[in-house]
């Protein structure tokens, strides 16, 4: 090995890579990622990201763009560090999408390789092969990257702050993803912006993540926090809600980054009042708008308050956050972080600021704001306006600068965390041979924050059934995107001007029912 961790930290500064080697030179023996009977300490961790990263600049990315599709796993993490430390951007992708999903992403983006679960080799090598995308298949009956050398480094190029780090997709209004562009600045402002309002003790906080990785929410605050913190980071596979209350006592768990859905859950669970909580001092919320009584109920069952968040991919991805500094005022997501800007402006012009207490469009400012979106350069002028970014959401600051967010402008749905365009979900259903109009609304759920209700006109003398439509829609769409309910009606309702009016869809139905799976 030709240098060291310490002569290489240089070439990753102002990085979240520099977070996991100063983790590594720091601590190098504590224990850095735990999944299953699995774990690997802090000097492992390093070696494992940059040696592959090594391994990675062999394949000459010429695009500088590597994707990965691995579900959570301590491969996901040492592939994250090793893309980001090659020098490339990383495009981190849902293993649970389907061959029609990850298509539009990976044509898209113009990728130069991916680092995929072995499991999906069958259904996804043919797809890969025809974009003369090649992969390396890795977990179980594939390469386990931890067990990458460190071998020699000397070849690794080194970070730019301000060059691109991720290109994370998240949905748009016309029914295709939308690749948001964020900087390697832009991604480490944001931790130690989230740092300062939610500060964390080094050596000795003990992480859980349940959530998945590949989401922006679960880098911020599991992968990217842990290294930080030089804390350990117990990573669930899948969320189950046994196998969470038994981590929280198992791992002694003391900070507990979950989202609505997650808490809905647990509260339902008999087990959430004789699990052992008295290790865990923090819990973060964030993805969705977590309600008034969830919040209240935790800290009566747990003792230790939510801290609820606000943000979008495009902020890198946090604006707001209620932390340990201020009052928590139920039903707001705090205030904004430190060298963010969050104003309320009129939602025809974005241009008048509204007064307090009134609402509008939310938009903010800062150095963790992305760069904009990729091939799209309209719909970047449009979310980016002299330096602002125009998140599409409706809310309203009190006095004090807390943030409550109302409702959305664009057509949105927020279904356990993930984000669902219904112009998706329409155009899966309009393809059904029987299927001539489709129409998604968003009902209230009291475990998922929404479900999604989808209204189908079939072709005259139709016979499909409800059960026919999920199967077609279960072949193109992930689990999260399925409707909850399908309603057949004989005829859409339209405005005058001839379009779908979905408002005159909602008051003829009750709300779905609550549901504990996930």
């Amino acid at each position: 090995m030709s240098v060291s961790l310490h002569q290489l930290k240089d070439r990753f500064a102002g990085s979240v890579v520099e977070l996991l080697l100063d983790a590594a030179i720091a601590s190098p023996n504590r224990c850095a990622l735990v999944c299953d009977a699995k774990e690997i300490d802090y000097r492992t961790y390093a070696h494992a990201s940059l040696g592959l990263a090594a391994e990675l600049l062999g394949h000459r990315p010429v695009k500088g763009r590597i994707g990965t599709i691995i579900s959570n796993s301590i491969d996901a993490c040492v592939a994250h560090f090793a893309v980001m430390a090659a020098g490339a951007q990383l495009l981190p992708m849902n293993p649970a999408y389907t061959v029609r999903e990850l298509a539009y992403q990976l044509e898209d983006a113009d990728l130069d390789l991916v680092l995929a679960d072995a499991v999906l080799q069958p259904v996804m090598q043919p797809l890969l092969s025809g974009l003369g995308i090649p992969a390396i298949w890795v977990g179980h009956e594939g390469r386990c990257l931890a067990d990458t050398p460190f071998a020699d480094v000397s070849t690794l190029p080194g970070i730019s702050a301000g060059s691109l780090g991720i290109l994370q997709y998240t949905g748009g209004t016309s029914g295709k993803p939308k690749g948001v562009n964020l900087t390697h600045a832009s991604l480490r402002a944001n931790v130690e912006q989230r740092e300062a309002v939610l500060p964390t003790r080094e050596d000795e906080e003990r992480i859980l993540c349940a959530m998945p990785l590949f989401h922006s929410y679960g880098m911020a605050m599991g992968l990217y926090l842990s290294a930080r913190c030089r804390g350990t980071l117990v990573i669930l596979p899948a969320y189950r809600r046994e196998a969470l209350l038994e981590a929280i006592e198992t791992h002694a768990i003391t900070i507990f980054p979950g989202s609505p859905t997650i808490y809905i859950g647990l509260l339902d669970h008999p087990k959430v009042t004789t699990t052992n909580w008295h290790s865990v001092k923090t819990c973060y919320s964030g993805a969705s708008a977590l309600p008034v009584e969830v919040l209240n109920r935790w800290r009566s069952i747990v003792g230790v308050p939510i801290y609820e968040g606000y943000g979008q991919t495009e902020a890198g991805p946090v604006l707001a956050y209620n932390g340990p500094q201020g009052p928590i005022k139920a039903g707001s997501v705090g205030r904004a972080l430190p060298d963010t800007e969050i104003e309320i402006v009129d939602v025809e012009t974005g241009r008048l600021a509204m007064p307090q207490g009134t609402p509008g469009e939310i938009r903010a400012r800062g150095p963790q704001i992305m760069q904009g979106y990729r091939n799209l350069p309209l719909e970047t002028s449009e979310a980016l306006r002299e330096g602002w970014l125009y998140t599409g959401d409706v809310g309203v600051l009190d006095e004090d600068g807390y943030l409550y967010i109302q409702d959305r402008k664009k057509d949105l749905i927020i279904v356990g965390g993930y984000n669902v365009y219904p112009r998706e979900i329409e155009e899966v259903l309009l393809l059904h041979q029987e299927v001539i109009e489709a129409a998604v609304i968003a009902e209230a759920d009291s475990y998922r924050g929404q479900s999604l209700h989808a209204f189908v006109v079939l072709r005259r003398n139709g016979t499909c059934q409800a059960e026919e439509l999920l199967e077609h829609c279960a072949r193109n769409l992930a689990k999260y995107k399925l409707p909850a309910r399908i309603s057949f009606i004989d005829a859409m309702p339209k405005t005058s001007v001839g379009k779908t009016d979905k408002k005159a869809l909602r008051p003829a139905f009750e709300p779905a029912a609550a549901r504990n799976d996930i």
